[in-house]
Order: C-alpha cells, then structure tokens, then sequence
C-alpha cells in the first residue's frame, strides 16, 4: 500500500475539532432549567442575553446579587441566564435543588438558571460550543477561562462580545449594550 495514499486518506477524512463548522442559530440551540424544562431561547428574542458561568463556592459568587441588579434594572431589554458548571475547582458540586436553594437565599436570584453543564473540554454544552466558536456565531472564538465568565448577545441573537470574571455585572462594558 502507497503510504502517501494512507497519509492523505487520514488527512482529508478525520474529524478535527478545527475543521469548518456552519454558522448555527442560537436560538436553536437545546438547553434546560434546573428544575429540567426546556428552555426556548428563541422566547428572549428582541432582547439581549447574558449568559454567565455560575457557581456556589467561588470568590466570584456575590456576583450573583449584581446579575440580579442587572436584570431589574434593565427588564425590558436584557435576559440573564445563570449556568451552573463544576469545571473550575469543583466549586459548583451541588444538585439542582441546592443550587436553587443557595441562589435564592443567599442573593435573591430570580432570574433563569439551568441545569448544570460542560462550558469546555470534550463534553461541551452546545450553547458553549456557539459562544466561545467563531465558525459557529461568526464573531469570535474564546476560551472560558473561569466561573463567572460572561457572554452577551443581542436581540437578534448574535454574539456582542464576552467578560472575563472580574468584570461586574453592572459594568458600562456591559450595560452601554442595553437600552433602558
């Protein structure tokens, strides 16, 4: 056998993580709540959406308070959603009910928190494979880097721009994006 040919066979027929993928609709996209319904993004269109990496146990937690600020004071043009992840230091290991639990008494959290998911690696929640993959939202690719990274898209649901942790909620980098 031409070990040429087997070469290029290799080449031209494995899935690779970088081959080119169709730009994809976010409001397609599959998610669920933490009490397990599905959840349509496509019923936040016309308004912005922040999507935002949560967890229990970090420094980042009282974050939560200011998501919540957020959302109140621009109800009109911006949808928070929380989801929840154990991929940076174990800090989110509860179940749906804790979560809630700790979300609402703690920081009064009413805005729409998921079930918990993979924001990177092999078991990649399709939302996050859209956010962070400029073949797939057509802006830019990221790496989510820790709890509490944020990601805003507008209301015709493409990508604006994505925050590292540190950056408030309430921060103009943010808000300059929402009309009141």
């Amino acid at each position: 056998m031409n070990p040429f040919k087997t070469f290029a066979a290799t080449i031209f027929t494995s899935s690779h993580p970088k081959e080119k993928m169709e730009l994809q609709s976010l409001y397609d996209i599959k998610i669920n709540s933490l009490s397990d319904t599905p959840i349509n993004l496509k019923d936040f269109e016309g308004k912005h959406i922040l999507f935002v990496n949560v967890a229990s146990k970090c420094g980042f937690t009282p974050q939560y308070k200011q998501l919540q600020e957020l959302q109140d004071s621009y109800k009109n043009s911006v949808v928070v959603i929380g989801l929840p992840c154990n991929q940076f230091g174990g800090q989110e290991p509860g179940s749906a009910s804790e979560i809630e639990t700790f979300c609402e008494v703690n920081y009064g959290v009413k805005f729409l928190i998921t079930e918990k998911i993979n924001v990177k690696g092999k078991n990649q929640h399709p939302l996050y494979r859209w956010l962070t993959n400029k073949a797939v939202n057509g802006l830019k690719s990221s790496t989510v880097k820790w709890n509490f990274q944020k990601y805003l898209v507008d209301g015709k649901g493409e990508l604006v721009d994505y925050y590292f942790s540190n950056t408030n909620p309430m921060s103009s980098k943010i808000t300059q994006h929402l009309k009141i």
